[in-house]
C-alpha cells in the first residue's frame, strides 16, 4: 500500500503499464478517506502517472502523512563529522523535530474561512489539479473543517517544510458536497480569481 522514499519524495505507486512508478505528492488529484478502519485509517489515492493515465491506489494514513519525513526510513549515512555510518532515520527525525519545534509544520495551507494560514498533512488534501505552472490544492481545514483552496507551487507539497511565502487564495469557502470530483474542481480553477495571502506560521 504506497512505499516512500522520503529522500527522493517519491510514492511507489503500482501502475497497470509499468508495474510500478514513483510519483510524488504534487500528481496525486483525489485523496479520499475510505469508510471502516481508523487505526491505521486508509486512503483512496488517484493519481497521474508517467504513463500518462490516472490510476487509483491505496495508501495507510502513516504511509501518506509521516513517511515522506523519513521517520522510519532505512539506510544509514556517513557523518563527516564523526566518521561513522549513522541512522538515516534518526538524522531525519531530528530535523523533522528541529523545525517543527521551531514553528515550521511540514505542510500548510490557508484556511479561507479562519483567514489564518493552518498547519496540516496530507490526509486533509482532498483534491489537486495542475493549473499553468502551479497547483491548485482543495484543504479540508483541520480545525474548523471548511474546504478551502489555495494556489501553490509543486514544492509546496512535494517538499516537506518547504512553504511559498505567499499562495494565491479563492475567496470561497467550500461544503462538504461542493467540489466532489476532480473534473468539478478543474472547472472552478479555471473560472477563479485568487487573493494572494501570506503564508507565515507563528511559532
Amino acid at each position: 500500500m504506497g512505499d516512500v522514499n522520503a529522500l527522493t519524495g517519491r510514492y511507489q505507486l503500482p501502475c497497470p503499464a509499468t508495474g510500478s512508478c514513483g510519483v510524488r505528492l504534487s500528481s496525486f488529484r483525489e485523496i479520499e478517506r475510505l469508510p471502516g478502519a481508523a487505526h491505521p485509517a486508509v486512503y483512496r489515492i488517484t493519481f497521474a502517472c508517467a504513463c500518462g493515465d490516472e490510476h487509483a491506489a491505496l495508501v495507510g494514513h502513516d504511509a501518506l502523512d509521516w513517511a515522506p519525513l523519513g521517520l522510519t526510513e532505512a539506510g544509514s549515512y556517513v557523518n563527516l563529522m564523526t566518521s561513522r555510518a549513522d541512522g538515516l532515520a534518526d538524522e531525519l527525525c531530528s530535523i523533522a523535530s528541529s523545525n517543527i519545534g521551531r514553528g515550521a509544520w511540514p505542510w500548510s495551507f490557508f484556511c479561507y474561512l479562519e483567514d489564518a494560514p493552518r498547519p496540516v498533512t496530507p490526509s486533509a488534501f482532498r483534491l489537486l489539479a495542475p493549473v499553468a505552472d502551479a497547483l491548485g490544492l482543495a484543504v479540508r481545514c483541520p480545525a474548523c473543517t471548511s474546504t478551502s483552496v489555495n494556489l501553490v507551487t509543486p514544492p509546496h507539497v512535494d517538499v516537506p517544510f518547504h512553504s511559498d511565502v505567499r499562495v494565491g487564495v479563492l475567496a470561497h469557502v467550500f461544503t462538504e458536497d461542493e467540489l466532489r470530483t476532480i473534473s468539478e474542481f478543474r472547472a472552478e480553477l479555471g473560472a477563479a480569481t485568487f487573493d494572494e495571502k501570506r503564508l507565515h506560521l507563528d511559532a
